[in-house]
């Protein structure tokens, strides 16, 4: 440990960048994640909120299992079908890709089209699957 300690002190420069790239990748992760739930949370808003449940993986990926009721818009043409969830504004929405990372960027798009409750499942359906939730499988 003091070794460790004693190179942080000779390598100033070097640790304030390590510093603020770590702060900086925070803040950009703060900033583009939206606001994350479990499954446990995202059944709870469908139950008792009535939340609409977006999944944006492909339509294959769809296919082969996803949750009830979900509407499937693929991540690639969510900007020209959003139009199709205006319908659905008061809603709470909730965003679901494969593991959770590309929901960020559909969290975004929605917020900014002027959707104020929009959650993105945190572990996408892999978590899903993880906690044995039911899905439908054509």
């Amino acid at each position: 440990m003091a070794q460790f300690l004693e190179f942080l002190m000779n390598h100033l420069l070097l640790t304030g960048m390590w510093v603020v790239t770590f702060a900086a990748i925070l803040f950009y992760h703060q900033r583009t994640a939206g606001k994350a739930v479990g499954p446990a949370a995202a059944v709870m808003l469908i139950n008792r909120r009535d939340a609409v449940v977006l999944d944006v993986r492909d339509k294959k990926e769809f296919e082969s299992g996803h949750i009830v009721d979900s509407v499937n818009i693929p991540m690639a043409k969510l900007s020209q079908r959003i139009t199709e969830l205006h319908k659905h504004k008061e809603k709470p929405i909730v965003v679901v890709c494969k593991l959770g990372q590309q929901s960020a960027d559909a969290v975004k798009s929605l917020q900014t089209a002027g959707f104020s409750e929009v959650f993105k499942l945190a572990g996408g359906l892999t978590e899903w699957k993880a906690q044995s939730l039911p899905l439908v499988v054509k």
